[in-house]
């Protein structure tokens, strides 16, 4: 055995030492551990993609209605949509626009495309649940292919009340955030916070100078009222 003199020789570190081996049945030794998987080229992932491609129009050209039907079904799953989102959902798998018109109008028939009562539920709960006011709701509503009409019927249950409940709610949530601020500066700060979920200037001002009046740790005597909308 050779032996060491002077400085205790080195400790292998884990990187360095050789990899644990173990017998194997033939009496090979094999390393401990998988290998990894080899990772596609692009060409391959390119290949991959157009080879699924290719099964999903040869599915939609078999049976175009069985597509839309289950394409249909899938969606609704779970949620309520709007015809738009079911329009551009078979759009993009690719069903013939005739096929797709027919379906989307035998489940507008049935009642299970129903853009009215989407509209309703959808303003209810996104007012309810992140406070949006009408304005707001409007666009996310138009964004969804709700038709106008149907919008305005939906967006008549939010009240000039509810508004304000709403609003002041919002304010309240984000008091904290602001306290130690300059009024000024709390003021366009909580007032901003509300124009970005669609309320107006007049009502925004007049809540939010309201919530900080109410505030002991705000001093608001050198704030100017703002103009109604």
């Amino acid at each position: 055995m050779r032996a060491w003199v002077g400085e205790t020789p080195p400790t292998p570190s884990p990187a360095t030492e050789p990899a644990e081996r173990s017998a194997s049945p033939g009496g090979r030794s094999r390393t401990k551990g998988r290998g990894r998987r080899r990772t596609r080229t692009r060409a391959e992932a390119e290949e991959a993609r157009a080879a699924t491609a290719a099964a999903r129009a040869a599915e939609v050209e078999a049976d175009p209605e069985g597509v839309a039907r289950a394409v249909l079904l899938d969606a609704l799953t779970g949620q309520a949509r709007t015809r738009r989102e079911l329009a551009d959902k078979l759009a993009k798998r690719e069903v013939p626009d005739d096929v797709a018109t027919e379906l989307l109008d035998r489940f507008t028939d049935v009642g299970l495309i129903d853009d009215a009562a989407f509209a309703s539920a959808w303003v209810e709960s996104r007012h309810r649940s992140r406070g949006l006011a009408p304005r707001a709701l409007a666009q996310e509503l138009r964004r969804k292919g709700v038709d106008d009409e149907e919008a305005k019927a939906a967006l008549e249950q939010i009240d000039e009340d509810d508004q304000r409940a709403a609003a002041r709610a919002l304010v309240d949530r984000k008091m904290r955030s602001v306290r130690g601020l300059e009024p000024q500066v709390a003021t366009r700060r909580l007032a901003g916070m509300l124009a970005r979920k669609g309320y107006g200037a007049g009502l925004a001002f007049s809540v939010v100078r309201e919530a900080l009046a109410e505030d002991d740790e705000v001093d608001v005597s050198d704030l100017v009222d703002q103009p109604e909308d």
